[in-house]
């Protein structure tokens, strides 16, 4: 069955795909050498040409569209794009005129972005991947849409995601929504792309788009990135705006960008950031919202970088990775200093889950108070009750979160104190004692072990187990970002740095400067399996007996 939002916004892009065939000249489709050049580039190369006149938006998002129809609709079937924009050709259109007739041009101009479908964008529906939402055309950008649209940024279409951003069942399958069906990770489609932010991870790794954004709570930007070897950034809570944005929690909830190059994220996230007055946490955004690709170039001789083997987990080909990765910046004028303890206090994750439930349900509510007319459901209790009438909505995993979030009773005594346990525990008991009593300025760890299978009867396994601790940046609000450090057997492994709050300029410095000389982002094959994958098939040769 395909979805009726996937389907009738992809009749509309093909449509206009036709309409176009007899466009003049700078808007006929690029060669496919021509565009296996563009498709290759960073968004920041394709801004610079768009800008000189040597490409057209038009004819770069054609493209992307051709690609998503190949590799997402047919093909492989990656299923990571959930709509596309209808008026995308007609806005590069638009863009290339304004190009013509000497305009000021955005950063951005041209570019075209998919968006994670819990950010509202005007052109289409909001859904979170739920089909109660099916209905929620808001008709207005959230602002940090606004902002990219500010510099000429061009909608593309939304992504798939994990349902209500994985956070309405203990047995969710990443990557999996009632309305988009199962995202497949680009490197082996028997594997998860992760989540929540499936549908971008997936897309960015496919080269669907040059830009994504994602979401994230707890690792919802990181693991997918990872997962499909990718550049993703989980900013300090409070960089960018979260208004208009299907939520899970006020204090650990921020949009951020997923991309193929670090320079990319920079440029994303320096178009994103800063101050909205509907959004409290924002408060003291314009004062770190800066141009994130200014100090990119800068060396990171003396920088002091701890080195978390804790959590570097116990597979050979990681702990490899990671100490080549190590090495690397060693050879960049890095000092390293290894952390090899770090305890969680006792009923910390129970407080983490509790104060989650109860952030959810009065923020959702808050947000559906504000959606159309159109949208029947107005409460988390209306969603219970449709998902318990649904049989698609329930068919792979129950709702046993949005039933516990119910039972929750606000934000009383007991909710401040566990809030404020979190943050003792992850912030100055956590990351502020580990940079300040080793005296450093960030902390690396691999990302996260790689893709697992995608298991629809269990839920999701981790059948690898874990690497990490994106989750101490989560929960603190603090930065993170994570960049493509190797494979383990044709299965892309990321490393990450986390520092503190308001110290993004700083990892994303560092994070470049490590990528610049490891250059391990991997181009997908969409094989069925990994045992598929060429790694595989090298070393096992048919026999002849």
């Amino acid at each position: 069955m395909k979805p009726i939002v996937r389907f009738s916004y992809l009749i509309a892009a093909i449509m206009l795909l036709g309409a176009c065939s007899n466009t003049p000249n700078s808007n006929e489709p690029i060669s496919p050498i021509t565009q296996n050049k563009w498709l290759n580039a960073s968004a920041s190369e394709q801004a610079a040409a768009i800008k000189r006149g040597e490409l057209s938006s038009f004819a770069l998002v054609q493209a992307y569209l051709t690609r998503i129809n190949e590799l997402d609709r047919q093909g492989p079937k990656v299923q990571a794009v959930l709509s596309i924009n209808p008026d995308a050709l007609a806005q590069a259109k638009q863009a290339d005129m304004a190009v013509q007739n000497n305009k000021p041009l955005g950063a951005l101009h041209g570019i075209p972005i998919l968006v994670k479908d819990n950010v509202e964008t005007s052109e289409l529906p909001t859904t979170a991947g739920s089909l109660a939402l099916v209905n929620n055309k808001t008709n207005r950008d959230a602002p940090i849409i606004a902002k990219l649209k500010e510099q000429g940024a061009i909608i593309l279409g939304k992504t798939n995601l994990s349902e209500w951003a994985n956070f309405r069942s203990n047995d969710s399958v990443s990557g999996w929504s009632a309305i988009g069906g199962q995202t497949r990770n680009p490197h082996s489609l028997e594997r998860t792309p992760c989540g929540s932010s499936s549908g971008s991870g997936a897309a960015i790794a496919s080269k669907m788009a040059p830009l994504a954004i994602g979401t994230e709570t707890n690792g919802s930007i990181i693991c997918p990135s990872a997962m499909n070897g990718i550049v993703g950034f989980k900013p300090t809570v409070g960089l960018l705006s979260r208004t208009h944005i299907v939520p899970i929690s006020v204090t650990q909830d921020t949009a951020g960008p997923m991309t193929r190059s670090v320079r990319d994220a920079a440029l994303m996230l320096s178009a994103m950031a800063g101050t909205d007055k509907l959004d409290p946490a924002t408060n003291d955004a314009d004062r770190y919202s800066v141009d994130f690709t200014d100090n990119l170039d800068n060396s990171i001789e003396g920088k002091r970088i701890g080195v978390f083997k804790a959590v570097q987990s116990e597979h050979p080909e990681i702990i490899a990775a990671f100490e080549k990765a190590a090495k690397q910046l060693e050879a960049l004028g890095a000092e390293l200093v290894v952390i090899e303890e770090f305890d969680t206090p006792d009923e910390f994750w129970t407080n983490a889950l509790n104060v989650l439930l109860i952030e959810f349900k009065h923020e959702l509510n808050k947000y559906l108070s504000t959606t159309p007319q159109s949208v029947e459901y107005r409460s988390l209790e209306d969603l219970i009750e449709f998902n318990s009438n649904n049989a698609r909505e329930l068919a792979i995993f129950d709702q046993s979160l949005f039933l516990q979030a119910q039972e929750t009773k606000g934000y009383n005594e007991d909710y401040k104190a566990a809030l404020s346990f979190l943050r003792q525990a992850t912030r100055t008991n956590g990351i502020d004692k580990l940079l300040q009593n080793y005296g450093v300025d960030a902390i690396m760890m691999p990302s996260q072990t790689p893709a697992f299978l995608i298991e629809s009867v269990y839920g999701d396994s981790f059948a690898g187990g874990f690497a990490g601790a994106g989750w101490l940046a989560a929960i603190a609000g603090y930065p993170h970002v994570s960049v493509p450090m190797g494979d383990m057997k044709g299965l892309p492994i990321n490393l990450s740095f986390i520092a503190g709050q308001w110290q993004d300029a700083l990892l994303l410095n560092i994070a470049y400067q490590y990528e610049q000389v490891s250059k391990q982002i991997i181009a997908p094959n969409f094989p069925a399996s990994a045992i598929d994958h060429p790694y595989f098939k090298e070393k096992l040769a048919p026999l002849e007996l």
